[in-house]
């Protein structure tokens, strides 16, 4: 409820108490929350490692929600990361698995979350914006593939997805929906 310091004071106290269960639900619970703490804390890389046991002793257990739940903070914990394509594959992961359940308001939450990664940067992936940014600056493919340190052809299949994501037909149009959108 916005209060991190309390929240990480009763974490470390849960924490104490699953000392030695680490394989069993309290354990579970105990990295979840550390988890969830250390993410509201700023620290996503440390959730992760909590967040990813949690996870796995969860599904270890066969308890579906609680591995979902687990999932979707792993998507939210990847995409302060900037690593996108992780957090879309979890968070895809924990809207299966509540879609399955028929947990509707965490089916929800989990919506509302890829919507706004997908609002944020329309649908474009982390380096397409980064090419899209290059286009604008008026580079040529071969220019981005030398700066990025990759084909020419794998530069003008991003190019491609960028035009057919943003629905438009040239570079200048991608480049003015760039402008737009605020995604230069």
């Amino acid at each position: 409820m916005g209060d991190v310091a309390a929240a990480r004071a009763a974490s470390d106290e849960l924490s104490a108490l699953a000392q030695g269960h680490g394989d069993g639900a309290l354990g579970a619970g105990a990295a979840g929350v550390r988890g969830a703490v250390r993410l509201a804390e700023g620290d996503a890389a440390g959730a992760l490692v909590s967040l990813r046991q949690a996870a796995e002793t969860w599904r270890r257990l066969e308890a579906p929600y609680e591995v979902a739940r687990a999932r979707e903070l792993l998507g939210v914990a990847c995409r302060a990361l900037d690593d996108d394509d992780s957090a879309a594959l979890e968070l895809d992961a924990a809207r299966t698995t509540y879609a399955r359940l028929g947990a509707v308001p965490d089916l929800a939450r989990v919506d509302l979350l890829a919507d706004d990664a997908r609002r944020e940067s329309h649908g474009l992936t982390k380096r397409e914006v980064e090419v899209l940014r290059l286009v604008a600056a008026g580079k040529t493919n071969k220019a981005i593939a030398a700066r990025l340190v990759v084909s020419e052809r794998t530069v003008d299949r991003h190019v491609s997805n960028i035009l057919a994501k943003l629905r438009v037909s040239s570079r200048a149009a991608a480049t003015a929906s760039a402008y737009e959108h605020g995604l230069l």
